[in-house]
């Protein structure tokens, strides 16, 4: 052999070894394992990436171990990926937080749910929507007081488009000034007891706890929750709209085919109070409901009062079968048993956490965009719930179940109004369907270029 020749080979061999250093440096995949076929994890992030969300989050908590899955781009201008345990907006999960340190209160004997709210907040619920002097913080809780829900209004929402998001994402509102704008309304129809969701249900909890313990929500929710279980990436950051990095960038679309807006900035309207308020992330949310459920938080008596359930109507959107209790929800599993949680939305994402009855398990779904049309909004929202089944089931295919409509409860949808003759008046239909609503965390029922057109005949009927 000669030297030209020794010397090539050894210049390949250098650059196959090179080259094999570097593959295994170079990362997989998120959540898929080289020469593997995805996990159930991966493949259901991936089924919400095609069925067109732009960036997808999975986390799952169990005796096996933390499992993650990721699809899509945090950030569809840059393509950069979605990152890992990133700070999430996570909307009315919020409310189980709320729960949580009102049912403490209760516990410490510094109220009863039987209490009034009254008793609490004199004369700040009379009005058309409800009198405080029959309604119980119990009721507050479980969203059977029949108040109505400021977030679905138009006062609050008053252009759902592009430019209405710009325009009003800044304006701050008061506790006091939400409640004001839901008093001005009738109260939900429906049979007594019957749940109505309602955002001020929670911004009045909220209020509650600061005339209890004379502490804003936020300081009780640190002192109390965040503080002892250690979720340092938690927060209530109030009228701060910006996210702490990294984050996925959240996008709206207003309009079937119409281009994605950037909604990460919070909608200050609605994202900054008891009812939806907070920032996490999928590890401490997750954190955060095995410690609630294996009763870390709350003594005996009080859990099993926030897991005593009313059944949720069949109209109402969620999945057949789901009840809600006091901040939580809890929906059956196809493989047997259910789930306990709270989902939260926004102008742009979805968060689902889900926790088994003992806590032995725990997973967040995050979608980080939302569809301005119909049949994709159910498509996605199947697909999250889906994932959730797979995550808690072990992997088995969720059994054959009823639809969910877009923008299920408990996902904050709000109620339909309507402006006629130059008043406020009730459609008279429960909420979750094709009527034009706003809802507590998003334009929901039906599309929002529908929900466009409506806000002008409703503004050309006022002139």
């Amino acid at each position: 052999m000669t030297t030209t020749t020794r010397h090539g080979a050894r210049r390949r061999a250098s650059a196959a070894l090179l080259a094999a250093l570097l593959a295994a440096l170079v990362p997989a995949p998120a959540g898929a394992a080289p020469g593997h076929r995805p996990g159930p994890l991966q493949r259901g992030a991936d089924a919400l990436r095609d069925a067109g969300v732009t960036g997808v989050s999975v986390r799952l908590d169990s005796p096996g171990g933390v499992r993650t899955a990721r699809s899509g781009t945090g950030d569809p201008r840059t393509g950069r990926p979605v990152p890992a345990n990133g700070y999430l907006r996570i909307g009315s999960t919020t409310k189980a937080f709320t729960a949580t340190v009102v049912l403490q209160l209760a516990g410490e004997g510094r109220l009863s749910l039987d209490d009034t709210v009254e008793r609490w907040l004199p004369g700040v619920v009379r009005g058309r929507g409800g009198d405080g002097r029959r309604i119980t913080l119990r009721r507050l809780l479980q969203h059977t007081s029949g108040i109505p829900d400021y977030a679905a209004t138009e006062e609050i929402v008053p252009d759902p488009s592009a430019a209405g998001y710009r325009e009003h994402r800044r304006t701050t509102r008061t506790s006091r000034e939400r409640v004001a704008v839901a008093m001005a309304y009738p109260p939900v129809p429906g049979p007594g007891g019957a749940v109505r969701y309602s955002n001020t249900n929670y911004v009045l909890a909220g209020m509650v706890i600061e005339a209890v313990t004379g502490r804003s929500w936020e300081e009780e929710v640190r002192d109390r929750i965040l503080r002892p279980l250690r979720l340092t990436r938690t927060s209530a950051p109030g009228d701060d709209p910006l996210l702490p990095r990294p984050h996925a960038r959240n996008h709206q679309q207003f309009e079937p085919g119409g281009p994605m807006t950037d909604t990460t900035a919070a909608y200050l309207p609605f994202d900054g109070d008891a009812d939806g308020g907070m920032i996490s992330t999928a590890g401490d949310v997750n954190r955060f409901l095995t410690a609630l459920l294996r009763g870390e938080l709350l003594a005996p008596a009080q859990l099993a009062e926030m897991r005593r359930t009313v059944p949720v109507p069949d109209d109402h959107g969620s999945p057949p079968g789901t009840r809600y209790g006091l901040g939580l929800s809890w929906t059956p599993l196809s493989c047997g048993g259910g789930y306990w949680g709270h989902a939260g939305t926004g102008f742009g994402y979805v968060v689902q956490p889900a926790a088994t009855a003992g806590g032995r398990a725990a997973v967040t779904v995050s979608a980080h965009s939302r569809p301005g049309d119909h049949g994709t909004a159910v498509r996605q929202l199947r697909g999250v719930t889906d994932l959730v089944d797979r995550a808690l089931c072990g992997g088995r295919p969720p059994a054959a179940r009823a639809p969910v409509t877009p923008f299920p409860r408990p996902y904050g949808v709000g109620y339909p109004w309507r402006r006629a003759a130059g008043r406020r008046a009730h459609c008279g239909e429960e909420p979750g369907h094709e009527r034009g609503t706003v809802s507590g965390r998003l334009v929901g029922g039906r599309p929002v270029h529908e929900l466009r057109r409506g806000a002008a005949a409703r503004a050309g009927s006022d002139r």
